[in-house]
Protein backbone atom coordinates (compact mmCIF):
# COMPACT_ATOMS: atom_id res chain seq x y z
CA UNK A 1 0.00 0.00 0.00
CA UNK A 2 1.29 3.44 -0.89
CA UNK A 3 2.38 5.66 1.97
CA UNK A 4 1.33 8.81 0.06
CA UNK A 5 -2.23 9.19 1.27
CA UNK A 6 -4.45 12.07 0.21
CA UNK A 7 -5.01 14.35 3.18
CA UNK A 8 -7.20 17.40 2.63
CA UNK A 9 -6.31 19.81 5.46
CA UNK A 10 -9.83 21.24 5.74
CA UNK A 11 -11.29 17.76 6.12
CA UNK A 12 -8.70 16.81 8.72
CA UNK A 13 -9.45 20.00 10.63
CA UNK A 14 -13.17 19.30 10.52
CA UNK A 15 -12.74 15.74 11.79
CA UNK A 16 -10.72 17.04 14.74
CA UNK A 17 -13.41 19.47 15.85
CA UNK A 18 -15.97 18.99 18.61
CA UNK A 19 -19.06 17.80 16.73
CA UNK A 20 -22.59 18.90 17.44
CA UNK A 21 -26.03 18.46 15.86
CA UNK A 22 -27.90 21.16 13.96
CA UNK A 23 -31.27 22.13 15.43
CA UNK A 24 -32.63 25.45 14.26
CA UNK A 25 -29.63 27.68 13.66
CA UNK A 26 -27.75 26.26 16.65
CA UNK A 27 -25.13 23.55 16.89
CA UNK A 28 -25.97 21.56 20.01
CA UNK A 29 -24.91 18.50 21.93
CA UNK A 30 -27.33 15.64 22.48
CA UNK A 31 -29.73 16.36 25.33
CA UNK A 32 -28.40 13.31 27.14
CA UNK A 33 -24.79 14.39 26.62
CA UNK A 34 -24.03 10.96 25.14
CA UNK A 35 -21.80 10.39 22.13
CA UNK A 36 -20.81 7.53 19.85
CA UNK A 37 -17.69 6.97 17.76
CA UNK A 38 -17.45 7.01 14.00
CA UNK A 39 -14.74 4.64 12.75
CA UNK A 40 -12.22 4.82 9.90
CA UNK A 41 -12.96 1.53 8.08
CA UNK A 42 -9.47 1.44 6.56
CA UNK A 43 -7.83 1.24 9.97
CA UNK A 44 -10.55 0.34 12.47
CA UNK A 45 -9.54 3.42 14.48
CA UNK A 46 -11.82 6.13 15.88
CA UNK A 47 -12.23 9.19 13.69
CA UNK A 48 -14.45 11.36 15.87
CA UNK A 49 -17.06 11.37 18.61
CA UNK A 50 -20.55 12.28 17.46
CA UNK A 51 -23.63 13.33 19.50
CA UNK A 52 -25.91 10.39 20.21
CA UNK A 53 -29.28 11.99 19.69
CA UNK A 54 -32.43 10.28 20.96
CA UNK A 55 -36.18 10.87 21.12
CA UNK A 56 -35.77 14.11 23.07
CA UNK A 57 -33.51 15.57 20.40
CA UNK A 58 -35.82 14.33 17.64
CA UNK A 59 -38.80 15.97 19.33
CA UNK A 60 -36.92 19.25 19.65
CA UNK A 61 -35.87 19.12 15.99
CA UNK A 62 -39.39 18.30 14.78
CA UNK A 63 -40.86 21.20 16.75
CA UNK A 64 -38.22 23.47 15.28
CA UNK A 65 -38.98 22.23 11.76
CA UNK A 66 -42.70 22.76 12.33
CA UNK A 67 -42.13 26.33 13.46
CA UNK A 68 -39.91 26.96 10.43
CA UNK A 69 -42.51 25.48 8.07
CA UNK A 70 -45.15 27.87 9.37
CA UNK A 71 -42.79 30.86 9.51
CA UNK A 72 -43.54 33.38 6.73
CA UNK A 73 -39.79 33.73 6.12
CA UNK A 74 -39.90 30.24 4.58
CA UNK A 75 -43.59 29.65 3.88
CA UNK A 76 -43.98 32.89 1.92
CA UNK A 77 -40.57 32.84 0.28
CA UNK A 78 -40.87 33.27 -3.49
CA UNK A 79 -40.05 30.04 -5.32
CA UNK A 80 -37.34 31.84 -7.31
CA UNK A 81 -35.61 32.78 -4.08
CA UNK A 82 -35.83 29.18 -2.88
CA UNK A 83 -34.30 28.10 -6.16
CA UNK A 84 -31.41 30.53 -5.72
CA UNK A 85 -30.68 29.12 -2.27
CA UNK A 86 -30.61 25.59 -3.66
CA UNK A 87 -28.33 26.63 -6.51
CA UNK A 88 -25.97 28.39 -4.11
CA UNK A 89 -25.80 25.26 -1.97
CA UNK A 90 -24.80 23.28 -5.05
CA UNK A 91 -22.09 25.84 -5.76
CA UNK A 92 -20.79 25.62 -2.19
CA UNK A 93 -20.55 21.84 -2.46
CA UNK A 94 -18.33 22.22 -5.52
CA UNK A 95 -16.22 24.85 -3.76
CA UNK A 96 -15.56 22.38 -0.94
CA UNK A 97 -15.36 19.30 -3.16
CA UNK A 98 -11.99 18.00 -1.93
CA UNK A 99 -13.01 18.42 1.70
CA UNK A 100 -16.37 16.67 1.29
CA UNK A 101 -14.89 13.83 -0.76
CA UNK A 102 -12.22 13.30 1.88
CA UNK A 103 -14.81 13.19 4.65
CA UNK A 104 -16.76 10.49 2.83
CA UNK A 105 -13.56 8.54 2.19
CA UNK A 106 -12.56 8.69 5.85
CA UNK A 107 -16.03 7.79 7.09
CA UNK A 108 -17.16 5.33 4.41
CA UNK A 109 -13.89 3.95 3.00
CA UNK A 110 -14.61 4.60 -0.68
CA UNK A 111 -11.71 5.76 -2.87
CA UNK A 112 -11.20 9.51 -2.74
CA UNK A 113 -10.94 9.61 -6.53
CA UNK A 114 -14.40 8.06 -6.83
CA UNK A 115 -15.97 10.35 -4.25
CA UNK A 116 -14.36 13.38 -5.90
CA UNK A 117 -15.39 12.38 -9.43
CA UNK A 118 -18.87 11.00 -8.72
CA UNK A 119 -20.39 11.53 -5.28
CA UNK A 120 -19.61 15.22 -4.85
CA UNK A 121 -20.42 16.43 -8.40
CA UNK A 122 -23.63 14.40 -8.45
CA UNK A 123 -24.66 15.91 -5.11
CA UNK A 124 -24.03 19.42 -6.41
CA UNK A 125 -25.83 18.63 -9.64
CA UNK A 126 -28.87 17.41 -7.73
CA UNK A 127 -29.24 20.78 -5.96
CA UNK A 128 -28.64 22.66 -9.22
CA UNK A 129 -31.26 20.56 -10.99
CA UNK A 130 -33.83 20.91 -8.23
CA UNK A 131 -33.25 24.67 -8.10
CA UNK A 132 -34.80 24.91 -11.55
CA UNK A 133 -37.96 23.11 -10.42
CA UNK A 134 -38.74 25.57 -7.63
CA UNK A 135 -40.57 27.96 -10.00
CA UNK A 136 -42.32 25.23 -11.97
CA UNK A 137 -44.47 23.50 -9.36
CA UNK A 138 -47.67 24.84 -10.82
CA UNK A 139 -51.24 23.69 -10.53
CA UNK A 140 -53.78 23.69 -13.35
CA UNK A 141 -57.18 25.10 -14.21
CA UNK A 142 -60.02 22.66 -14.82
CA UNK A 143 -63.24 23.15 -16.79
CA UNK A 144 -66.22 21.78 -14.88
CA UNK A 145 -69.50 20.39 -16.16
CA UNK A 146 -71.68 19.49 -13.18
CA UNK A 147 -74.76 17.46 -14.27
CA UNK A 148 -76.92 18.49 -11.31
CA UNK A 149 -76.07 22.21 -11.76
CA UNK A 150 -76.34 22.60 -15.53
CA UNK A 151 -76.60 26.41 -15.51
CA UNK A 152 -73.84 27.07 -12.98
CA UNK A 153 -70.38 28.24 -13.93
CA UNK A 154 -67.24 27.59 -11.95
CA UNK A 155 -63.64 28.61 -11.77
CA UNK A 156 -61.68 25.56 -10.63
CA UNK A 157 -57.97 25.12 -10.17
CA UNK A 158 -55.43 23.04 -8.28
CA UNK A 159 -52.60 24.04 -5.97
CA UNK A 160 -49.51 21.92 -5.37
CA UNK A 161 -48.44 22.53 -1.80
CA UNK A 162 -45.56 21.24 0.35
CA UNK A 163 -46.48 18.28 2.47
CA UNK A 164 -44.98 19.77 5.63
CA UNK A 165 -42.35 18.50 8.06
CA UNK A 166 -40.35 15.66 6.57
CA UNK A 167 -38.21 13.12 8.41
CA UNK A 168 -35.40 11.78 6.26
CA UNK A 169 -33.20 8.79 7.12
CA UNK A 170 -30.24 8.10 4.86
CA UNK A 171 -27.76 5.20 4.54
CA UNK A 172 -23.99 4.97 4.83
CA UNK A 173 -23.02 3.86 1.33
CA UNK A 174 -23.18 7.31 -0.33
CA UNK A 175 -23.35 9.68 2.66
CA UNK A 176 -23.21 13.06 0.94
CA UNK A 177 -25.06 12.04 -2.20
CA UNK A 178 -27.95 10.44 -0.32
CA UNK A 179 -28.31 13.59 1.78
CA UNK A 180 -28.56 15.58 -1.46
CA UNK A 181 -31.08 13.15 -2.99
CA UNK A 182 -33.30 13.61 0.04
CA UNK A 183 -32.84 17.30 0.86
CA UNK A 184 -32.97 18.69 -2.68
CA UNK A 185 -36.60 17.89 -3.59
CA UNK A 186 -37.89 18.46 -0.06
CA UNK A 187 -36.45 21.99 0.01
CA UNK A 188 -37.50 22.71 -3.56
CA UNK A 189 -41.14 22.06 -2.68
CA UNK A 190 -40.99 24.19 0.47
CA UNK A 191 -40.95 21.45 3.10
CA UNK A 192 -38.80 21.56 6.21
CA UNK A 193 -36.61 18.64 7.21
CA UNK A 194 -35.22 16.64 10.08
CA UNK A 195 -32.35 14.61 8.60
CA UNK A 196 -30.95 11.56 10.39
CA UNK A 197 -27.68 10.45 8.76
CA UNK A 198 -26.36 6.92 9.20
CA UNK A 199 -24.44 6.51 12.43
CA UNK A 200 -21.55 4.94 10.50
CA UNK A 201 -21.05 8.01 8.27
CA UNK A 202 -22.29 11.27 9.82
CA UNK A 203 -19.39 13.60 9.00
CA UNK A 204 -20.25 14.88 5.53
CA UNK A 205 -23.89 15.47 6.55
CA UNK A 206 -22.74 17.66 9.44
CA UNK A 207 -20.42 19.61 7.15
CA UNK A 208 -23.30 19.94 4.66
CA UNK A 209 -25.36 21.45 7.48
CA UNK A 210 -22.78 24.20 7.82
CA UNK A 211 -22.95 24.87 4.09
CA UNK A 212 -26.76 25.00 4.26
CA UNK A 213 -26.54 27.80 6.82
CA UNK A 214 -23.82 29.51 4.78
CA UNK A 215 -26.05 29.37 1.69
CA UNK A 216 -28.67 31.38 3.61
CA UNK A 217 -31.46 28.91 4.33
CA UNK A 218 -33.61 30.15 7.22
CA UNK A 219 -32.95 28.64 10.62
CA UNK A 220 -34.91 25.47 11.32
CA UNK A 221 -35.60 24.61 7.68
CA UNK A 222 -32.97 21.86 7.86
CA UNK A 223 -32.19 20.11 11.14
CA UNK A 224 -29.62 17.33 11.42
CA UNK A 225 -29.83 14.87 14.31
CA UNK A 226 -27.14 12.23 14.60
CA UNK A 227 -27.68 9.04 16.52
CA UNK A 228 -28.29 5.33 16.34
CA UNK A 229 -31.19 3.91 14.37
CA UNK A 230 -33.20 2.61 17.30
CA UNK A 231 -32.60 5.71 19.41
CA UNK A 232 -33.02 8.46 16.80
CA UNK A 233 -34.32 6.95 13.55
CA UNK A 234 -37.22 5.06 15.10
CA UNK A 235 -38.58 8.07 17.06
CA UNK A 236 -38.36 10.16 13.89
CA UNK A 237 -40.36 7.62 11.87
CA UNK A 238 -43.00 7.40 14.59
CA UNK A 239 -43.21 11.09 15.52
CA UNK A 240 -46.84 12.29 15.37
CA UNK A 241 -45.94 15.74 14.03
CA UNK A 242 -43.91 14.45 11.08
CA UNK A 243 -46.01 14.59 7.92
CA UNK A 244 -43.82 12.41 5.74
CA UNK A 245 -40.91 10.01 6.18
CA UNK A 246 -38.37 9.31 3.45
CA UNK A 247 -36.02 6.39 3.97
CA UNK A 248 -33.19 4.81 2.04
CA UNK A 249 -31.79 1.55 3.36
CA UNK A 250 -32.52 -2.12 3.70
CA UNK A 251 -35.90 -3.67 2.92
CA UNK A 252 -36.01 -5.11 6.43
CA UNK A 253 -35.70 -1.69 8.06
CA UNK A 254 -38.04 -0.19 5.44
CA UNK A 255 -40.81 -2.48 6.68
CA UNK A 256 -40.13 -1.28 10.23
CA UNK A 257 -40.41 2.33 9.02
CA UNK A 258 -43.82 1.60 7.50
CA UNK A 259 -45.08 0.10 10.74
CA UNK A 260 -43.76 3.05 12.76
CA UNK A 261 -45.43 5.53 10.38
CA UNK A 262 -48.82 3.86 10.57
CA UNK A 263 -50.03 5.55 13.74
CA UNK A 264 -50.62 8.95 12.16
CA UNK A 265 -50.68 7.65 8.57
CA UNK A 266 -47.78 9.88 7.56
CA UNK A 267 -46.76 9.63 3.93
CA UNK A 268 -43.86 7.26 3.25
CA UNK A 269 -41.36 6.87 0.42
CA UNK A 270 -38.80 4.08 0.45
CA UNK A 271 -35.70 3.32 -1.60
CA UNK A 272 -34.73 -0.15 -0.47
CA UNK A 273 -32.66 -3.20 -1.31
CA UNK A 274 -31.92 -4.96 -4.53
CA UNK A 275 -30.48 -8.06 -6.12
CA UNK A 276 -30.13 -6.66 -9.58
CA UNK A 277 -29.66 -8.99 -12.56
CA UNK A 278 -27.23 -8.36 -15.40
CA UNK A 279 -28.14 -10.15 -18.64
CA UNK A 280 -25.15 -10.79 -20.92
CA UNK A 281 -25.94 -12.12 -24.40
CA UNK A 282 -23.39 -13.78 -26.65
CA UNK A 283 -23.63 -10.98 -29.22
CA UNK A 284 -22.50 -8.29 -26.76
CA UNK A 285 -19.31 -6.29 -27.25
CA UNK A 286 -17.22 -8.24 -24.74
CA UNK A 287 -14.56 -5.53 -24.50
CA UNK A 288 -17.28 -3.33 -23.03
CA UNK A 289 -19.50 -5.91 -21.37
CA UNK A 290 -16.95 -7.86 -19.31
CA UNK A 291 -15.49 -4.88 -17.43
CA UNK A 292 -19.02 -3.44 -17.31
CA UNK A 293 -20.58 -6.37 -15.47
CA UNK A 294 -17.56 -6.61 -13.17
CA UNK A 295 -17.63 -2.94 -12.22
CA UNK A 296 -21.40 -3.17 -11.76
CA UNK A 297 -20.75 -5.10 -8.56
CA UNK A 298 -17.24 -4.00 -7.53
CA UNK A 299 -18.03 -0.26 -7.66
CA UNK A 300 -18.22 1.28 -4.18
CA UNK A 301 -17.10 -2.07 -2.73
CA UNK A 302 -20.39 -3.55 -3.88
CA UNK A 303 -22.18 -1.44 -1.28
CA UNK A 304 -24.75 -0.21 -3.78
CA UNK A 305 -28.45 -0.99 -3.56
CA UNK A 306 -28.64 -1.48 -7.33
CA UNK A 307 -25.35 -3.41 -7.68
CA UNK A 308 -25.42 -5.94 -10.50
CA UNK A 309 -24.92 -8.83 -8.12
CA UNK A 310 -26.61 -11.50 -10.27
CA UNK A 311 -25.04 -12.18 -13.67
CA UNK A 312 -26.62 -14.41 -16.32
CA UNK A 313 -24.32 -15.27 -19.22
CA UNK A 314 -25.32 -17.02 -22.45
CA UNK A 315 -23.89 -20.54 -22.57
CA UNK A 316 -21.67 -20.08 -25.61
CA UNK A 317 -19.59 -17.34 -23.95
CA UNK A 318 -19.89 -18.40 -20.31
CA UNK A 319 -16.32 -19.62 -19.79
CA UNK A 320 -14.79 -16.70 -21.67
CA UNK A 321 -16.77 -14.21 -19.60
CA UNK A 322 -15.73 -15.87 -16.34
CA UNK A 323 -12.09 -15.69 -17.39
CA UNK A 324 -12.40 -12.06 -18.42
CA UNK A 325 -14.13 -11.11 -15.17
CA UNK A 326 -11.49 -12.94 -13.19
CA UNK A 327 -8.81 -10.90 -14.94
CA UNK A 328 -10.66 -7.70 -14.07
CA UNK A 329 -11.09 -8.74 -10.43
CA UNK A 330 -7.44 -9.67 -10.04
CA UNK A 331 -6.47 -6.26 -11.39
CA UNK A 332 -8.53 -4.37 -8.79
CA UNK A 333 -6.23 -2.60 -6.33
CA UNK A 334 -7.76 -2.95 -2.86
CA UNK A 335 -6.53 -0.46 -0.28
CA UNK A 336 -7.03 2.70 1.74
CA UNK A 337 -9.39 5.03 -0.07
CA UNK A 338 -6.98 7.91 0.47
CA UNK A 339 -4.31 6.08 -1.54
CA UNK A 340 -4.43 7.41 -5.13
CA UNK A 341 -3.64 3.90 -6.41
CA UNK A 342 -6.73 2.37 -4.78
CA UNK A 343 -9.55 1.07 -6.95
CA UNK A 344 -11.66 -0.44 -4.15
CA UNK A 345 -11.64 0.55 -0.50
CA UNK A 346 -12.76 -1.29 2.62
CA UNK A 347 -16.29 -2.15 3.59
CA UNK A 348 -17.80 0.51 5.81
CA UNK A 349 -18.00 -1.25 9.17
CA UNK A 350 -17.14 -4.35 11.15
CA UNK A 351 -20.80 -5.33 10.95
CA UNK A 352 -20.74 -5.16 7.17
CA UNK A 353 -17.43 -6.99 7.00
CA UNK A 354 -18.88 -9.82 9.08
CA UNK A 355 -21.99 -9.94 6.89
CA UNK A 356 -20.11 -10.14 3.60
CA UNK A 357 -17.53 -12.68 4.76
CA UNK A 358 -20.38 -14.72 6.19
CA UNK A 359 -21.98 -14.88 2.76
CA UNK A 360 -18.66 -15.94 1.25
CA UNK A 361 -18.69 -18.93 3.61
CA UNK A 362 -22.34 -19.62 2.78
CA UNK A 363 -21.57 -19.58 -0.95
CA UNK A 364 -18.86 -22.18 -0.54
CA UNK A 365 -21.08 -24.39 1.62
CA UNK A 366 -23.90 -24.14 -0.95
CA UNK A 367 -21.62 -25.38 -3.73
CA UNK A 368 -20.83 -22.19 -5.60
CA UNK A 369 -17.45 -22.25 -7.34
CA UNK A 370 -15.15 -19.41 -6.31
CA UNK A 371 -13.40 -18.17 -9.45
CA UNK A 372 -11.42 -15.45 -7.72
CA UNK A 373 -11.40 -13.72 -4.33
CA UNK A 374 -13.30 -15.14 -1.41
CA UNK A 375 -11.26 -13.78 1.49
CA UNK A 376 -10.18 -10.71 3.41
CA UNK A 377 -7.31 -8.45 2.45
CA UNK A 378 -4.71 -7.60 5.09
CA UNK A 379 -5.04 -7.93 8.83
CA UNK A 380 -6.59 -4.59 9.76
CA UNK A 381 -9.49 -2.60 8.41
CA UNK A 382 -12.53 -4.09 6.69
CA UNK A 383 -11.06 -5.11 3.34
CA UNK A 384 -12.55 -7.94 1.27
CA UNK A 385 -11.37 -9.29 -2.08
CA UNK A 386 -13.55 -8.77 -5.14
CA UNK A 387 -15.19 -12.17 -5.46
CA UNK A 388 -16.76 -14.11 -8.34
CA UNK A 389 -18.99 -17.09 -7.48
CA UNK A 390 -19.76 -19.24 -10.54
CA UNK A 391 -22.24 -22.03 -11.31
CA UNK A 392 -24.82 -20.62 -8.92
CA UNK A 393 -28.54 -21.42 -8.92
CA UNK A 394 -31.67 -19.92 -7.43
CA UNK A 395 -31.72 -22.22 -4.43
CA UNK A 396 -28.63 -20.47 -3.05
CA UNK A 397 -28.76 -17.65 -0.52
CA UNK A 398 -25.97 -15.86 -2.39
CA UNK A 399 -28.38 -15.58 -5.34
CA UNK A 400 -31.56 -14.75 -3.44
CA UNK A 401 -30.32 -12.44 -0.69
CA UNK A 402 -28.70 -9.02 -0.84
CA UNK A 403 -25.05 -9.31 0.21
CA UNK A 404 -24.10 -5.63 -0.19
CA UNK A 405 -20.47 -6.35 -0.89
CA UNK A 406 -18.12 -7.01 -3.84
CA UNK A 407 -19.55 -10.45 -4.53
CA UNK A 408 -21.20 -11.51 -7.79
CA UNK A 409 -23.15 -14.73 -8.42
CA UNK A 410 -22.81 -15.96 -12.01
CA UNK A 411 -24.94 -18.54 -13.85
CA UNK A 412 -25.33 -19.61 -17.50
CA UNK A 413 -28.56 -19.43 -19.51
CA UNK A 414 -29.75 -21.04 -22.75
CA UNK A 415 -32.76 -19.10 -24.00
CA UNK A 416 -34.47 -15.77 -23.44
CA UNK A 417 -37.62 -17.15 -21.80
CA UNK A 418 -35.51 -18.95 -19.22
CA UNK A 419 -33.46 -15.80 -18.73
CA UNK A 420 -36.46 -13.54 -18.13
CA UNK A 421 -37.90 -15.96 -15.59
CA UNK A 422 -34.63 -16.07 -13.67
CA UNK A 423 -34.12 -12.32 -13.82
CA UNK A 424 -37.58 -11.70 -12.33
CA UNK A 425 -37.33 -14.49 -9.76
CA UNK A 426 -36.61 -12.15 -6.86
CA UNK A 427 -38.44 -10.22 -4.17
CA UNK A 428 -36.53 -7.19 -5.42
CA UNK A 429 -36.92 -5.06 -8.53
CA UNK A 430 -34.58 -2.11 -8.26
CA UNK A 431 -32.35 -2.23 -11.33
CA UNK A 432 -30.98 -4.45 -14.08
CA UNK A 433 -28.59 -4.45 -17.00
CA UNK A 434 -28.76 -5.80 -20.56
CA UNK A 435 -25.68 -6.35 -22.72
CA UNK A 436 -26.22 -6.94 -26.44
CA UNK A 437 -25.58 -5.30 -29.82
CA UNK A 438 -29.16 -6.12 -30.87
CA UNK A 439 -31.26 -3.14 -29.83
CA UNK A 440 -34.54 -4.94 -30.55
CA UNK A 441 -33.47 -7.68 -28.17
CA UNK A 442 -32.41 -5.08 -25.63
CA UNK A 443 -35.75 -3.27 -25.70
CA UNK A 444 -37.71 -6.53 -25.47
CA UNK A 445 -35.67 -7.52 -22.45
CA UNK A 446 -36.07 -4.07 -20.89
CA UNK A 447 -39.84 -4.37 -21.18
CA UNK A 448 -39.89 -7.87 -19.70
CA UNK A 449 -37.70 -7.13 -16.68
CA UNK A 450 -39.56 -6.05 -13.56
CA UNK A 451 -37.26 -3.31 -12.32
CA UNK A 452 -37.34 0.44 -11.91
CA UNK A 453 -34.17 0.98 -13.94
CA UNK A 454 -32.81 -0.93 -16.93
CA UNK A 455 -29.35 -0.04 -18.20
CA UNK A 456 -28.43 -1.19 -21.71
CA UNK A 457 -24.72 -1.68 -22.45
CA UNK A 458 -23.87 0.32 -19.34
CA UNK A 459 -24.49 0.20 -15.60
CA UNK A 460 -24.65 2.63 -12.66
CA UNK A 461 -25.39 5.62 -14.88
CA UNK A 462 -27.09 8.35 -12.85
CA UNK A 463 -28.32 11.85 -13.56
CA UNK A 464 -30.45 14.21 -11.50
CA UNK A 465 -33.08 14.18 -14.27
CA UNK A 466 -33.42 10.36 -14.25
CA UNK A 467 -36.00 8.90 -11.83
CA UNK A 468 -34.64 6.08 -9.67
CA UNK A 469 -36.57 3.59 -7.58
CA UNK A 470 -37.82 0.05 -7.41
CA UNK A 471 -40.54 -2.42 -8.12
CA UNK A 472 -41.74 -5.00 -5.60
CA UNK A 473 -39.86 -4.95 -2.26
CA UNK A 474 -37.28 -2.50 -3.56
CA UNK A 475 -39.39 0.42 -2.46
CA UNK A 476 -42.15 2.96 -2.90
CA UNK A 477 -41.82 6.10 -4.98
CA UNK A 478 -38.88 7.51 -6.92
CA UNK A 479 -35.79 9.54 -6.21
CA UNK A 480 -34.59 12.26 -8.59
CA UNK A 481 -36.21 13.48 -11.78
CA UNK A 482 -39.56 15.23 -11.84
CA UNK A 483 -41.13 12.16 -10.22
CA UNK A 484 -39.45 12.68 -6.84
CA UNK A 485 -41.26 15.99 -6.33
CA UNK A 486 -44.53 14.12 -5.90
CA UNK A 487 -43.06 12.60 -2.73
CA UNK A 488 -43.13 16.03 -1.11
CA UNK A 489 -46.23 17.66 -2.60
CA UNK A 490 -49.95 17.36 -2.01
CA UNK A 491 -52.66 18.64 -4.33
CA UNK A 492 -55.51 20.91 -3.28
CA UNK A 493 -58.55 21.49 -5.50
CA UNK A 494 -60.22 24.91 -5.28
CA UNK A 495 -63.68 25.44 -6.82
CA UNK A 496 -65.49 28.80 -6.95
CA UNK A 497 -68.95 29.37 -8.39
CA UNK A 498 -69.00 32.47 -10.54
Amino acid sequence: MSTQLHADPDARAFVARHHRMLIGGDWVDAASGKTFDTIDPATGEVLASIPAGDSEDIDRAVKTARAAFENPVWADMHPATRGKLLHKLGDLILEHADELATLDTLDNGKPFAVARAADVPLAADLFHYMAGWATKLNGSTISLSVPYMPDAQFHAYTLREPIGVVGQIIPWNFPLLMAAWKLGPALTTGCTVVLKPAEQTPLSALRLGELILEAGFPEGVVNIVTGLGEEAGAPLAAHPDVDKIAFTGSTEVGKMIVRAAADNLKKVSLELGGKSPNLLFDDADMSQAIPGVANAVFFNQGQVCCAGSRLYVQNSVYDDVLQGMSDVAKGVKVGNGLDPATDMGPLTSQEQFDRVTGYLNIGQSEGARTITGGGRVGDKGYFVEPTILADTDHSMKVVKEEIFGPVIAVAPFKDVDELTRKANDSIYGLASGVWTKDLSKAHRAAKAIKAGTVWVNCFNVFDAALPFGGYKQSGWGREMGAEVLENYLQTKAVTTQI
